[in-house]
């Protein structure tokens, strides 16, 4: 399980930033939406570039999870530091970071969730492309026709 680091005494000057594997198929993946709704509120580099900048993180809890760094200098972490990075969207309304914060069983299941997924990288980009198509900028709901075909399907069976 990924460390959740609060500070760093080496806060990023102009705007927050997140760090992230940039090796990481699934991640680009998602960094590339995030990058969508944030627009340009948010300073996005991969832990290979960035580890350096902050030499009171250890390079291995880089490579567990991604870090949103606020000016302050306060850490989010995980899934955290997704839900975070749409506090600074104007597209999207619900504030999961809040839930994260107040909320111990959402928090668990992010964390747990979070952790099964960076465990699994490879398959959960593979479910990703054909849940929502192969280009983050196009993002597609195929998991929509998915469903129905299967209640259509279910539907004839039982006819």
């Amino acid at each position: 399980m990924f460390q959740k680091i609060k500070k760093t005494n080496f806060p990023p000057q102009g705007k927050p930033v997140l760090i992230w594997d940039g090796t990481c198929g699934f991640c680009k993946y998602w960094v590339t939406r995030w990058k969508m709704k944030t627009k340009d509120a948010i300073v996005y580099k991969t832990y290979q570039d960035a580890h350096k900048d902050f030499p009171d993180i250890p390079l291995k809890e880089f490579k567990k999870a991604s870090r949103l760094i606020e000016l302050d200098g306060s850490i989010y972490s995980g899934p955290d530091s997704a839900y975070r990075c749409y506090t600074y969207s104007d597209s999207i309304k619900w504030n999961a970071h809040r839930w994260y914060v107040n909320n111990r069983s959402f928090q668990r299941l992010s964390d747990h969730g979070y952790n099964f997924i960076a465990k699994h990288r490879p398959e959960m980009f593979k479910l990703t492309k054909l849940l929502f198509g192969p280009n983050p900028t196009d993002f597609k709901p195929y998991w929509v026709f998915y469903i129905l075909a299967i209640i259509l399907l279910v539907f004839a069976v039982f006819q």
